[in-house]
């Protein structure tokens, strides 16, 4: 068993690939203990997996079983990205020598909201002093300084690379790690040699920011697990695509990981149905993470982006839009907004029960009669419309003076129209490229997202409610190692070789791999302008007709292959499609030029669709653990992989 979890803001998703069959669940993400949800998760999926009865017949529980017949657990969370786009996290100190260097991090709107949110006012400038007393005193007073004002971490980031060492040795000296209260620090260079003042100090920034949200709950569960015995470690995925022990992982790689995930079992889709482009759209309870796949290819960054901001890792091109399920819509000066704000899963929206105040598009999609309330979450948690009307009535249809009815059709637009705006934020043929919508607000949204976008075909894959926790399956334990060769000779070139493999051996073994025995070498050599605007990744036999005047940098990536699942699937064939059988009908309100009435429409079990099944919209199709809408104008049909395949007929 290979057991995935992605953590969300409102959900957390648990898939179990074996070997002849997937196994997924969903729990509540408990966001003050995020151990709860993880082993309730792991819980929940063992009943699926071995039926609530075989506890009494083996004499152990099936949790305990679950464990000890997977291979490893792999994690993903997206608290960290909805941390960062919420600007919910630690207190910020920045202590550096180099008197522009604010100037440097706030060249851009992006930087400049970001530097405000995350540390403001609170920066140090050390006086530039090559006298070791003045410069132990100056960095103890600006310690004081920054602590004093309410920095929770701080980053010392010093021009000098040396000197900056020698900043460290009196910060220890000083401020020794037992002490209890001990303000953790990272030091710039030591957290990457890249030569840019700008991405160095915005990697340290924005990793100090994640760090502490995933680090006690990691290191818990670790712990937790091994309680348990089980032997594997608990692998961190990553990024990049890539998984790792938590030990060996950053916080900043772990910056939409899941949504990485999402993109690598959308990349399998593509491979699977012939598409050339696929958008991807993983709709979560805080965020929409948007991706792209070109020709099988992930559209990855060597100086990856958050929020547009460049850092200096390499990170696949996933953009995170504060839009989702979960996302707070009120009325504010006439209008009405969406989101960056969520309500997370405590209260989480309205409908919950749970105490929430404020209206979220779940709560909208309840109303209008999309959703059931007796089957959400698969009759796990059944829903209140009478908290969501008194919500959408205070927030937002009172304050616009109409009706609550009038209210669900305008939430619903500007929900659907940020959806869309987010979408455009990416090249795309309209009539060519297809929009893969998952997660458990993707499929109620994408045909009118998708509409709006220009986009005439959408795919919802059958696992859409885990799919980015399905697509942690495509990965690897990797570990990538660098050392800057620009200049080298044959023989310094040689001697870099050695020391990289030296790393990789040492890594992979606190992996549990040995590298020489269990895992696969790569190298290669990224080439740089001098100002680092482009590069190009050359093999070592590309490389040796390279110039002196480019930077050059020399790359191992030491992987050990894990097993993958493999998705088999064909387009559908028009000429060969049945009817559709629908299981019943629902009442959803419609709105035309004259009023806004109910109407019923007709609710298909994707489950129980032969392939080929298809039929035309207005229609509700149910999917495990999620709630697809085909909206007037649109059609779908069903393909051998059981996943849904929707057309624009207008």
């Amino acid at each position: 068993m290979l057991v995935n979890i992605d953590n969300g803001g409102t959900l957390t998703d648990i898939c179990v690939v074996g070997k002849d069959e997937v196994y997924y669940t969903k729990t509540l993400t408990t966001p003050i203990d995020l151990s709860e949800c993880f082993f309730e998760g792991i819980s929940k999926a063992a009943k699926v997996i071995y039926g609530a009865g075989n506890e009494e017949k083996e004499g152990k529980s099936n949790f305990t079983k679950l464990l000890q017949n997977s291979s490893l657990i792999r994690y993903s969370s997206t608290q960290g990205t909805n941390a960062l786009v919420e600007r919910k996290g630690p207190k910020i100190g920045l202590i550096t020598d180099e008197p522009d260097l604010i100037e440097k991090l706030n060249q851009t709107d992006a930087e400049k909201d970001m530097f405000q949110s995350l540390i403001g006012s609170r920066v140090s400038v050390l006086q530039v002093t090559d006298d070791e007393e003045e410069m132990d005193l100056n960095l103890v007073n600006a310690i004081n300084e920054l602590t004093t004002a309410g920095a929770e971490r701080l980053i010392i980031a010093v021009s000098d690379q040396e000197k900056e060492k020698k900043y460290k040795h009196f910060f220890l000296l000083r401020f020794p790690r037992q002490l209890l209260g001990s303000v953790p620090v990272l030091f710039s260079w030591e957290f990457t040699t890249d030569p840019s003042r700008p991405r160095r100090i915005w990697s340290a920034i924005i990793n100090t920011f994640l760090h502490p949200t995933l680090d006690n709950f990691l290191y818990s569960a670790e712990n937790r697990l091994r309680a348990h015995k089980v032997k594997n470690p608990l692998l961190i995925y990553r990024n990049d695509g890539a998984s790792s022990r938590v030990a060996k992982s950053v916080a900043l790689k772990t910056y939409s990981s899941g949504p990485r995930g999402g993109l690598e079992g959308t990349r399998a889709l593509a491979e699977a149905y012939g598409f050339n482009q696929v958008l991807m759209i993983d709709v979560g309870g805080t965020t929409s993470d948007i991706g792209a796949v070109d020709n099988l290819s992930i559209l990855a960054d060597r100086r990856g982006k958050v929020e547009g901001i460049e850092t200096s890792f390499e990170l696949s091109d996933v953009r995170s839009y504060g839009v989702g399920g979960s996302s707070i819509l009120r009325a504010k000066d006439g209008a009405i907004t969406v989101g960056p704000e969520s309500v997370g899963a405590a209260p989480g929206p309205a409908c919950f029960g749970f105490g929430g105040k404020e209206a979220t598009i779940t709560d909208v999609n309840l109303l209008l009669g999309i959703l059931d309330p007796s089957t959400y979450l698969n009759g796990e948690l059944n829903l209140d419309a009478d908290r969501s009307r008194q919500v959408v009535k205070a927030n937002v249809a009172d304050p616009l003076g109409i009706s609550v009815e009038e209210a669900l059709f305008e939430m619903q637009e500007a929900f659907a129209t940020k959806m869309a705006n987010s979408l455009e934020d990416w090249e795309y043929d309209g009539n060519e490229t297809v929009l893969a919508a998952f997660g458990g607000g993707g499929p109620m949204s994408a045909c009118q997202a998708a509409r709006k976008a220009g986009i005439k075909r959408v795919i919802i894959p059958k696992l859409a409610a885990i799919f980015s926790a399905y697509g942690l399956s495509f990965s690897n334990v990797s570990q990538e190692f660098e050392e800057d060769i620009t200049g080298f000779s044959d023989e310094e070139m040689q001697h870099s070789r050695k020391r990289l493999l030296k790393q990789a051996k040492r890594h992979m073994y606190q992996e549990g791999y040995s590298l020489k025995d269990d895992c696969d070498v790569h190298w290669s050599v990224i080439v740089e302008n001098a100002d680092g605007s482009e590069d190009t990744r050359l093999t070592l036999e590309e490389d040796a007709n390279h110039t002196d005047d480019q930077r050059r940098i020399l790359v191992l990536e030491a992987s050990y292959a894990l097993a993958h699942p493999t998705i088999t699937a064909t387009l559908p064939d028009s000429n060969s499609s049945v009817e559709a059988k629908a299981s019943g009908s629902r009442k959803i309100l419609r709105k035309t030029d004259q009023n806004i009435a109910e109407e019923d429409v007709p609710v298909y079990v994707l489950d129980d669709q032969p392939a080929n099944a298809a039929a035309q919209g207005p229609a509700i199709v149910e999917g495990p653990f999620f709630t697809a809408r085909v909206t007037e104008g649109w059609s779908f049909v069903v393909s051998d992989a059981g996943d849904l395949i929707l057309s624009d007929n207008a």
